[in-house]
Protein backbone atom coordinates (compact mmCIF):
# COMPACT_ATOMS: atom_id res chain seq x y z
CA UNK A 1 0.00 0.00 0.00
CA UNK A 2 1.55 3.06 -0.85
CA UNK A 3 2.34 6.01 1.78
CA UNK A 4 1.89 9.67 0.20
CA UNK A 5 3.21 12.92 0.85
CA UNK A 6 -0.04 14.70 1.15
CA UNK A 7 1.36 18.21 0.64
CA UNK A 8 0.26 19.09 -3.02
CA UNK A 9 -1.32 15.56 -3.96
CA UNK A 10 -3.90 15.35 -6.28
CA UNK A 11 -6.94 13.59 -4.50
CA UNK A 12 -9.81 13.23 -5.81
CA UNK A 13 -13.04 12.75 -3.48
CA UNK A 14 -15.95 10.86 -4.74
CA UNK A 15 -19.26 11.78 -3.23
CA UNK A 16 -20.64 15.23 -1.11
CA UNK A 17 -22.20 13.46 1.25
CA UNK A 18 -21.53 13.48 5.39
CA UNK A 19 -17.89 10.86 4.86
CA UNK A 20 -17.23 12.90 1.29
CA UNK A 21 -17.24 16.80 2.70
CA UNK A 22 -14.97 15.05 6.12
CA UNK A 23 -12.50 13.82 4.07
CA UNK A 24 -12.16 16.87 1.52
CA UNK A 25 -11.86 18.88 4.56
CA UNK A 26 -9.29 16.96 6.25
CA UNK A 27 -7.24 16.46 2.99
CA UNK A 28 -7.34 20.10 2.39
CA UNK A 29 -5.77 20.94 5.78
CA UNK A 30 -3.11 18.32 4.52
CA UNK A 31 -2.18 20.25 2.21
CA UNK A 32 -3.35 17.86 -0.66
CA UNK A 33 -4.99 19.34 -3.96
CA UNK A 34 -8.41 17.93 -3.23
CA UNK A 35 -11.30 18.06 -6.29
CA UNK A 36 -14.74 16.70 -5.37
CA UNK A 37 -16.34 14.64 -7.93
CA UNK A 38 -20.46 14.49 -7.44
CA UNK A 39 -23.28 13.13 -10.19
CA UNK A 40 -25.83 15.12 -8.69
CA UNK A 41 -26.43 18.77 -8.89
CA UNK A 42 -29.05 19.92 -6.51
CA UNK A 43 -29.74 23.06 -4.53
CA UNK A 44 -28.47 21.68 -1.36
CA UNK A 45 -25.13 19.45 -3.11
CA UNK A 46 -24.58 23.51 -4.91
CA UNK A 47 -24.49 25.15 -0.90
CA UNK A 48 -22.58 22.40 -0.27
CA UNK A 49 -19.96 22.89 -2.72
CA UNK A 50 -19.91 26.81 -2.35
CA UNK A 51 -18.70 25.70 1.69
CA UNK A 52 -16.17 23.82 0.37
CA UNK A 53 -14.74 26.18 -2.55
CA UNK A 54 -14.61 28.69 0.03
CA UNK A 55 -11.84 26.36 1.37
CA UNK A 56 -9.98 25.91 -1.61
CA UNK A 57 -11.57 22.84 -2.57
CA UNK A 58 -12.71 22.41 -6.06
CA UNK A 59 -16.20 20.91 -6.96
CA UNK A 60 -17.62 19.02 -9.77
CA UNK A 61 -21.22 18.47 -10.06
CA UNK A 62 -23.05 16.40 -12.63
CA UNK A 63 -19.90 14.25 -13.27
CA UNK A 64 -19.11 11.60 -11.31
CA UNK A 65 -17.56 9.45 -13.91
CA UNK A 66 -14.78 11.01 -15.39
CA UNK A 67 -11.69 11.22 -13.59
CA UNK A 68 -10.39 14.28 -13.41
CA UNK A 69 -6.87 15.32 -14.83
CA UNK A 70 -3.48 14.20 -12.60
CA UNK A 71 -5.36 12.35 -9.73
CA UNK A 72 -2.88 10.35 -7.75
CA UNK A 73 -5.53 9.26 -5.70
CA UNK A 74 -9.21 8.49 -4.88
CA UNK A 75 -11.08 8.64 -1.40
CA UNK A 76 -14.58 7.93 -1.84
CA UNK A 77 -17.89 7.89 -0.34
CA UNK A 78 -19.06 4.60 0.84
CA UNK A 79 -22.02 4.29 -1.09
CA UNK A 80 -20.06 4.11 -4.62
CA UNK A 81 -20.11 0.68 -6.01
CA UNK A 82 -17.08 -0.45 -7.60
CA UNK A 83 -18.42 -0.80 -11.14
CA UNK A 84 -18.80 3.04 -11.00
CA UNK A 85 -17.36 4.61 -14.13
CA UNK A 86 -15.13 6.23 -11.91
CA UNK A 87 -13.04 3.70 -10.63
CA UNK A 88 -13.23 1.80 -14.05
CA UNK A 89 -11.17 4.59 -15.28
CA UNK A 90 -9.00 4.94 -12.08
CA UNK A 91 -8.22 1.11 -12.74
CA UNK A 92 -6.86 2.12 -16.26
CA UNK A 93 -4.83 4.97 -14.99
CA UNK A 94 -3.57 2.83 -12.44
CA UNK A 95 -5.03 4.85 -9.42
CA UNK A 96 -5.63 3.41 -6.31
CA UNK A 97 -9.07 4.22 -4.69
CA UNK A 98 -9.22 4.56 -0.61
CA UNK A 99 -12.58 4.70 1.39
CA UNK A 100 -12.52 7.06 4.37
CA UNK A 101 -11.74 4.51 6.70
CA UNK A 102 -8.93 3.37 4.53
CA UNK A 103 -7.90 7.29 5.17
CA UNK A 104 -8.23 7.28 8.46
CA UNK A 105 -6.11 4.29 9.24
CA UNK A 106 -3.30 6.30 7.87
CA UNK A 107 -3.79 9.32 9.33
CA UNK A 108 -3.67 7.72 12.95
CA UNK A 109 -1.76 9.01 15.53
CA UNK A 110 0.56 7.69 18.60
CA UNK A 111 -0.82 8.18 21.83
CA UNK A 112 1.94 9.63 24.30
CA UNK A 113 0.95 6.93 27.03
CA UNK A 114 1.85 4.28 24.27
CA UNK A 115 3.50 5.46 21.34
CA UNK A 116 1.21 3.65 19.91
CA UNK A 117 -2.07 4.49 18.18
CA UNK A 118 -5.79 3.74 19.87
CA UNK A 119 -6.63 0.10 18.89
CA UNK A 120 -9.85 -0.29 17.04
CA UNK A 121 -12.28 -2.48 18.42
CA UNK A 122 -14.45 -3.59 15.34
CA UNK A 123 -17.76 -4.53 14.74
CA UNK A 124 -19.37 -5.68 11.25
CA UNK A 125 -22.60 -7.64 10.26
CA UNK A 126 -26.02 -7.80 8.27
CA UNK A 127 -27.58 -6.42 11.84
CA UNK A 128 -27.34 -5.62 14.91
CA UNK A 129 -23.89 -3.40 14.10
CA UNK A 130 -25.13 0.36 15.85
CA UNK A 131 -26.54 -1.84 19.03
CA UNK A 132 -23.23 -3.44 19.94
CA UNK A 133 -20.95 -0.81 18.59
CA UNK A 134 -22.92 1.39 21.17
CA UNK A 135 -23.13 -0.73 23.74
CA UNK A 136 -18.93 -1.48 23.22
CA UNK A 137 -18.93 1.93 23.86
CA UNK A 138 -21.02 2.06 26.94
CA UNK A 139 -18.40 -0.85 28.72
CA UNK A 140 -15.75 1.08 27.41
CA UNK A 141 -16.61 4.11 29.26
CA UNK A 142 -17.47 2.11 32.12
CA UNK A 143 -13.93 1.13 32.31
CA UNK A 144 -12.72 4.80 32.46
CA UNK A 145 -11.21 4.96 29.23
CA UNK A 146 -11.89 7.82 26.52
CA UNK A 147 -13.68 6.52 23.76
CA UNK A 148 -16.62 6.53 21.08
CA UNK A 149 -18.59 4.70 19.04
CA UNK A 150 -17.30 5.30 15.38
CA UNK A 151 -17.68 4.76 11.43
CA UNK A 152 -20.79 4.09 10.31
CA UNK A 153 -22.64 5.20 13.84
CA UNK A 154 -21.82 8.63 15.64
CA UNK A 155 -18.46 10.34 15.11
CA UNK A 156 -16.67 9.78 12.00
CA UNK A 157 -14.01 7.95 11.89
CA UNK A 158 -11.73 10.61 10.56
CA UNK A 159 -12.72 13.13 13.12
CA UNK A 160 -11.64 10.70 15.94
CA UNK A 161 -8.71 9.52 14.90
CA UNK A 162 -7.26 13.51 14.26
CA UNK A 163 -9.00 14.71 17.62
CA UNK A 164 -7.85 17.07 19.67
CA UNK A 165 -7.88 15.09 22.92
CA UNK A 166 -7.09 11.62 21.67
CA UNK A 167 -9.13 8.52 22.31
CA UNK A 168 -8.10 5.42 24.40
CA UNK A 169 -9.57 2.80 21.92
CA UNK A 170 -12.21 2.99 19.57
CA UNK A 171 -15.21 0.92 18.77
CA UNK A 172 -16.00 1.12 14.88
CA UNK A 173 -18.86 0.24 13.14
CA UNK A 174 -18.07 -0.86 9.97
CA UNK A 175 -20.50 -1.47 7.02
CA UNK A 176 -19.20 -3.95 3.98
CA UNK A 177 -18.64 -1.19 2.18
CA UNK A 178 -16.49 0.58 4.02
CA UNK A 179 -14.38 -2.56 4.37
CA UNK A 180 -14.61 -3.08 0.51
CA UNK A 181 -12.21 0.16 0.47
CA UNK A 182 -9.79 -0.33 3.48
CA UNK A 183 -6.97 -3.01 2.45
CA UNK A 184 -5.23 -1.68 5.36
CA UNK A 185 -7.46 -2.32 7.88
CA UNK A 186 -5.89 -4.70 10.72
CA UNK A 187 -7.85 -4.03 14.22
CA UNK A 188 -6.89 -5.42 17.79
CA UNK A 189 -10.27 -7.24 17.52
CA UNK A 190 -13.42 -7.32 15.79
CA UNK A 191 -16.51 -9.37 15.19
CA UNK A 192 -19.17 -10.53 12.49
CA UNK A 193 -22.37 -10.75 14.11
CA UNK A 194 -24.34 -12.58 11.65
CA UNK A 195 -24.67 -12.86 7.99
CA UNK A 196 -27.69 -12.91 5.88
CA UNK A 197 -28.47 -11.55 1.90
CA UNK A 198 -28.53 -7.47 1.71
CA UNK A 199 -26.40 -5.33 -0.72
CA UNK A 200 -25.79 -8.03 -3.39
CA UNK A 201 -26.76 -5.31 -6.03
CA UNK A 202 -23.62 -3.70 -4.55
CA UNK A 203 -21.47 -6.37 -3.95
CA UNK A 204 -22.56 -8.56 -7.15
CA UNK A 205 -22.94 -11.89 -5.32
CA UNK A 206 -23.39 -13.27 -1.47
CA UNK A 207 -20.09 -14.94 -1.57
CA UNK A 208 -18.40 -11.06 -2.27
CA UNK A 209 -20.34 -9.53 0.11
CA UNK A 210 -19.26 -12.11 2.70
CA UNK A 211 -15.74 -12.23 1.97
CA UNK A 212 -15.90 -7.88 1.92
CA UNK A 213 -17.47 -8.96 5.74
CA UNK A 214 -14.53 -11.22 6.09
CA UNK A 215 -11.85 -8.56 5.96
CA UNK A 216 -12.88 -6.88 9.47
CA UNK A 217 -10.88 -10.14 10.64
CA UNK A 218 -7.44 -9.41 8.64
CA UNK A 219 -4.44 -8.73 11.05
CA UNK A 220 -6.50 -9.28 13.88
CA UNK A 221 -4.29 -9.37 17.36
CA UNK A 222 -6.13 -10.60 20.21
CA UNK A 223 -9.83 -11.75 19.40
CA UNK A 224 -12.12 -12.80 16.54
CA UNK A 225 -15.00 -12.77 17.77
CA UNK A 226 -18.20 -14.89 15.59
CA UNK A 227 -21.59 -16.18 16.32
CA UNK A 228 -22.11 -19.96 17.03
CA UNK A 229 -25.06 -19.87 15.37
CA UNK A 230 -24.46 -18.31 12.19
CA UNK A 231 -21.75 -21.05 11.00
CA UNK A 232 -20.83 -18.53 8.06
CA UNK A 233 -19.36 -16.09 10.69
CA UNK A 234 -16.87 -18.90 12.27
CA UNK A 235 -15.94 -19.74 8.39
CA UNK A 236 -14.53 -16.18 7.98
CA UNK A 237 -13.07 -16.79 11.15
CA UNK A 238 -11.47 -19.66 9.88
CA UNK A 239 -10.54 -18.05 6.23
CA UNK A 240 -9.13 -15.20 8.08
CA UNK A 241 -4.94 -14.13 8.33
CA UNK A 242 -4.24 -13.01 11.46
CA UNK A 243 -1.66 -11.96 13.81
CA UNK A 244 0.08 -15.23 15.90
CA UNK A 245 -1.58 -15.61 19.17
CA UNK A 246 -4.66 -14.52 18.27
CA UNK A 247 -7.92 -16.46 19.56
CA UNK A 248 -11.64 -17.29 17.71
CA UNK A 249 -14.38 -16.67 19.89
CA UNK A 250 -17.97 -17.56 19.79
CA UNK A 251 -20.64 -16.41 21.40
CA UNK A 252 -24.05 -17.71 21.74
CA UNK A 253 -27.41 -17.76 23.64
CA UNK A 254 -26.49 -21.28 25.21
CA UNK A 255 -23.89 -22.28 28.32
CA UNK A 256 -20.13 -21.44 26.66
CA UNK A 257 -18.17 -23.79 25.73
CA UNK A 258 -13.97 -23.15 25.69
CA UNK A 259 -13.35 -20.13 24.68
CA UNK A 260 -16.99 -19.34 24.56
CA UNK A 261 -19.25 -16.49 25.91
CA UNK A 262 -22.58 -17.43 26.81
CA UNK A 263 -25.99 -17.61 28.96
CA UNK A 264 -25.99 -19.64 32.33
CA UNK A 265 -29.63 -19.95 33.60
CA UNK A 266 -30.25 -15.47 33.43
CA UNK A 267 -26.42 -15.38 33.87
CA UNK A 268 -24.28 -13.39 31.17
CA UNK A 269 -20.70 -15.79 31.12
CA UNK A 270 -17.32 -15.49 30.25
CA UNK A 271 -15.54 -18.80 29.61
CA UNK A 272 -12.59 -17.29 27.08
CA UNK A 273 -10.84 -14.34 28.82
CA UNK A 274 -10.28 -15.95 32.46
CA UNK A 275 -7.46 -18.26 34.32
CA UNK A 276 -8.05 -21.66 33.80
CA UNK A 277 -10.97 -21.66 31.13
CA UNK A 278 -10.92 -25.69 31.72
CA UNK A 279 -12.55 -25.31 34.70
CA UNK A 280 -13.28 -21.92 35.51
CA UNK A 281 -16.10 -18.95 33.80
CA UNK A 282 -16.96 -15.74 34.62
CA UNK A 283 -20.10 -13.73 35.57
CA UNK A 284 -20.11 -10.73 33.41
CA UNK A 285 -23.96 -9.71 34.38
CA UNK A 286 -27.32 -10.91 33.80
CA UNK A 287 -29.94 -10.43 31.15
CA UNK A 288 -31.79 -8.22 33.23
CA UNK A 289 -29.07 -5.81 32.63
CA UNK A 290 -29.55 -6.02 28.81
CA UNK A 291 -31.27 -3.19 27.52
CA UNK A 292 -33.88 -4.48 26.10
CA UNK A 293 -33.64 -8.23 26.74
CA UNK A 294 -34.49 -9.70 23.31
CA UNK A 295 -32.77 -12.55 22.30
CA UNK A 296 -30.63 -10.94 19.75
CA UNK A 297 -30.25 -8.43 21.95
CA UNK A 298 -28.71 -10.31 24.02
CA UNK A 299 -26.40 -12.20 21.72
CA UNK A 300 -25.28 -8.75 21.10
CA UNK A 301 -24.23 -7.68 24.27
CA UNK A 302 -22.59 -10.71 24.31
CA UNK A 303 -20.64 -9.84 21.37
CA UNK A 304 -19.69 -6.65 22.95
CA UNK A 305 -18.48 -7.89 26.01
CA UNK A 306 -16.56 -10.18 23.75
CA UNK A 307 -14.59 -7.22 22.39
CA UNK A 308 -14.02 -5.56 25.49
CA UNK A 309 -12.64 -8.54 27.53
CA UNK A 310 -10.42 -9.05 24.50
CA UNK A 311 -9.42 -5.75 25.31
CA UNK A 312 -8.72 -5.82 28.80
CA UNK A 313 -11.87 -4.74 30.73
CA UNK A 314 -13.16 -6.12 33.91
CA UNK A 315 -16.19 -8.23 34.25
CA UNK A 316 -17.71 -5.02 36.65
CA UNK A 317 -17.41 -2.40 33.71
CA UNK A 318 -18.88 -4.87 31.37
CA UNK A 319 -21.91 -4.96 33.84
CA UNK A 320 -21.81 -1.66 34.89
CA UNK A 321 -21.32 -0.84 30.77
CA UNK A 322 -24.77 -3.05 29.75
CA UNK A 323 -26.91 -1.24 32.69
CA UNK A 324 -26.17 2.27 31.28
CA UNK A 325 -26.50 1.87 27.38
CA UNK A 326 -29.56 2.78 25.86
CA UNK A 327 -30.45 2.07 22.83
CA UNK A 328 -31.09 4.37 19.87
CA UNK A 329 -34.87 4.98 18.83
CA UNK A 330 -36.97 2.43 16.83
CA UNK A 331 -34.89 -0.09 18.17
CA UNK A 332 -37.38 -3.52 19.49
CA UNK A 333 -38.48 0.29 21.45
CA UNK A 334 -41.45 -0.33 23.67
CA UNK A 335 -44.27 2.43 22.70
CA UNK A 336 -47.27 1.92 24.95
CA UNK A 337 -49.36 -0.91 26.50
CA UNK A 338 -52.88 -0.02 25.61
CA UNK A 339 -55.55 -2.23 26.53
CA UNK A 340 -53.12 -4.53 27.43
CA UNK A 341 -51.55 -4.99 24.46
CA UNK A 342 -48.20 -3.90 23.83
CA UNK A 343 -46.87 -1.50 21.03
CA UNK A 344 -43.31 -2.32 19.62
CA UNK A 345 -41.45 0.20 17.19
CA UNK A 346 -38.59 -1.92 14.87
CA UNK A 347 -39.06 0.12 12.31
CA UNK A 348 -34.86 -0.14 12.31
CA UNK A 349 -35.85 -3.69 10.89
CA UNK A 350 -35.61 -2.98 7.19
CA UNK A 351 -34.58 -6.30 6.27
CA UNK A 352 -35.57 -9.92 6.96
CA UNK A 353 -32.99 -11.14 9.10
CA UNK A 354 -34.05 -7.82 11.40
CA UNK A 355 -37.65 -8.93 11.05
CA UNK A 356 -37.21 -12.09 12.22
CA UNK A 357 -35.21 -11.52 15.13
CA UNK A 358 -37.54 -9.11 16.44
CA UNK A 359 -40.67 -11.85 15.35
CA UNK A 360 -38.56 -14.28 17.46
CA UNK A 361 -38.73 -12.03 20.57
CA UNK A 362 -42.43 -11.86 21.26
CA UNK A 363 -45.19 -13.95 21.11
CA UNK A 364 -48.33 -13.39 19.94
CA UNK A 365 -47.95 -10.93 17.26
CA UNK A 366 -49.64 -8.90 15.42
CA UNK A 367 -47.24 -8.10 12.99
CA UNK A 368 -47.08 -5.02 10.58
CA UNK A 369 -44.72 -5.38 7.64
CA UNK A 370 -44.37 -4.39 4.18
CA UNK A 371 -42.57 -1.48 1.91
CA UNK A 372 -39.78 -2.10 -0.41
CA UNK A 373 -38.50 -5.16 -0.42
CA UNK A 374 -34.96 -4.66 -2.22
CA UNK A 375 -35.11 -7.90 -3.81
CA UNK A 376 -36.16 -9.74 -0.59
CA UNK A 377 -37.86 -12.83 -0.33
CA UNK A 378 -40.10 -13.96 2.68
CA UNK A 379 -40.73 -17.23 2.10
CA UNK A 380 -38.39 -18.41 4.95
CA UNK A 381 -39.21 -15.32 7.02
CA UNK A 382 -42.82 -16.17 7.02
CA UNK A 383 -42.19 -19.86 7.79
CA UNK A 384 -40.51 -19.21 10.95
CA UNK A 385 -42.80 -16.41 12.40
CA UNK A 386 -45.83 -18.76 11.12
CA UNK A 387 -46.60 -19.95 14.55
CA UNK A 388 -46.40 -16.85 16.82
CA UNK A 389 -48.60 -14.50 14.60
CA UNK A 390 -52.26 -13.79 15.53
CA UNK A 391 -52.84 -11.17 12.26
CA UNK A 392 -50.79 -9.19 10.23
CA UNK A 393 -51.68 -5.83 8.84
CA UNK A 394 -49.50 -5.18 5.24
CA UNK A 395 -48.40 -2.03 3.62
CA UNK A 396 -46.33 -0.45 1.26
CA UNK A 397 -45.58 -1.13 -2.27
CA UNK A 398 -44.10 -4.74 -1.78
CA UNK A 399 -46.91 -6.00 0.55
CA UNK A 400 -48.17 -8.24 -2.23
CA UNK A 401 -44.75 -10.30 -1.71
CA UNK A 402 -45.29 -10.83 1.91
CA UNK A 403 -48.85 -11.45 1.29
CA UNK A 404 -47.86 -14.59 -1.12
CA UNK A 405 -45.39 -15.92 1.62
CA UNK A 406 -48.07 -15.42 3.94
CA UNK A 407 -50.27 -17.79 1.97
CA UNK A 408 -48.49 -20.48 1.66
CA UNK A 409 -47.09 -20.96 5.07
CA UNK A 410 -49.84 -18.70 7.53
CA UNK A 411 -52.76 -19.84 5.42
CA UNK A 412 -54.97 -19.45 8.63
CA UNK A 413 -53.52 -16.03 10.22
CA UNK A 414 -56.15 -13.04 9.20
CA UNK A 415 -54.12 -10.61 6.70
CA UNK A 416 -55.32 -6.66 6.21
CA UNK A 417 -53.80 -4.93 3.51
CA UNK A 418 -54.05 -1.55 5.13
CA UNK A 419 -53.28 1.98 3.67
CA UNK A 420 -53.66 1.38 0.09
CA UNK A 421 -52.34 4.53 -2.37
CA UNK A 422 -51.23 6.22 1.22
CA UNK A 423 -48.22 7.89 2.90
CA UNK A 424 -47.45 9.57 6.03
CA UNK A 425 -49.43 9.63 8.88
CA UNK A 426 -52.77 9.12 7.20
CA UNK A 427 -51.29 5.71 6.48
CA UNK A 428 -49.48 5.01 9.79
CA UNK A 429 -53.17 5.88 11.47
CA UNK A 430 -55.17 3.34 9.63
CA UNK A 431 -52.13 0.74 10.00
CA UNK A 432 -52.19 0.97 13.41
CA UNK A 433 -56.14 1.07 14.04
CA UNK A 434 -56.49 -2.01 11.88
CA UNK A 435 -53.75 -3.93 14.06
CA UNK A 436 -55.43 -2.76 17.61
CA UNK A 437 -58.98 -4.41 15.99
CA UNK A 438 -56.81 -7.45 15.31
CA UNK A 439 -55.41 -7.84 18.93
CA UNK A 440 -56.16 -8.85 22.14
CA UNK A 441 -54.89 -7.82 25.48
CA UNK A 442 -51.50 -9.53 25.91
CA UNK A 443 -50.75 -9.70 22.29
CA UNK A 444 -47.77 -7.37 20.80
CA UNK A 445 -48.79 -5.03 17.82
CA UNK A 446 -45.06 -5.19 16.18
CA UNK A 447 -43.54 -2.60 13.59
CA UNK A 448 -40.97 -4.86 12.25
CA UNK A 449 -41.62 -4.09 8.36
CA UNK A 450 -39.08 -6.35 6.84
CA UNK A 451 -38.48 -3.38 4.23
CA UNK A 452 -37.28 -0.07 3.53
CA UNK A 453 -39.61 2.67 4.04
CA UNK A 454 -39.13 4.98 1.32
CA UNK A 455 -42.09 4.63 -0.54
CA UNK A 456 -44.70 5.63 2.14
CA UNK A 457 -42.16 7.65 4.69
CA UNK A 458 -39.15 9.75 4.41
CA UNK A 459 -36.79 7.04 6.28
CA UNK A 460 -37.44 4.61 9.18
CA UNK A 461 -37.39 7.17 11.49
CA UNK A 462 -40.25 8.99 10.12
CA UNK A 463 -42.16 5.98 10.16
CA UNK A 464 -41.25 4.84 13.45
CA UNK A 465 -42.08 8.13 15.14
CA UNK A 466 -45.35 7.94 13.00
CA UNK A 467 -46.09 4.74 14.58
CA UNK A 468 -45.22 6.03 17.97
CA UNK A 469 -47.84 8.95 17.44
CA UNK A 470 -50.55 6.64 15.88
CA UNK A 471 -50.42 4.51 19.29
CA UNK A 472 -50.63 7.42 21.21
CA UNK A 473 -53.41 8.36 19.53
CA UNK A 474 -54.96 4.92 20.77
CA UNK A 475 -55.65 6.27 23.67
CA UNK A 476 -57.38 9.54 23.16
Amino acid sequence: MTEYVWDGLPVTVAGLGVSGISAARVLRDLGAEVTVVDGGDGEGLRARAAELERLGVRVRLGDGGSLPEGTRLIVTSPGWPPNSPLFLAAAEAGVEIWGDVELAWHLRRPLPSTGEPAPWLAVTGTNGKTTTVQMLASILTAAGKRTAAVGNVGVSVLDAVLAEEPYDVLAVELSSYQLHWAPSLRPHSAVVLNLAPDHLDWHGSMEAYAADKGRIYRGNQVACVYNLADPATEALVREADVEEGCRAIGFGLGSPGLSQFGVVDDLLVDRAFVPDRQKNAAEIGSVGDVNPPAPHNVANALAAAALARAYGVDTKAVRDGLRAFRPDAHRIAEVAVVDGVTYIDDSKATNTHAAAASLAAYEPIVWIAGGLAKGATFEELVQGAAPRLRAVVLMGADRGLIREALARHAPDVPVIEAATGQTGAVAMTEVVREAAKLARSGDTVLLAPACASMDMFTNYGERGDLFAAAVQDLRK
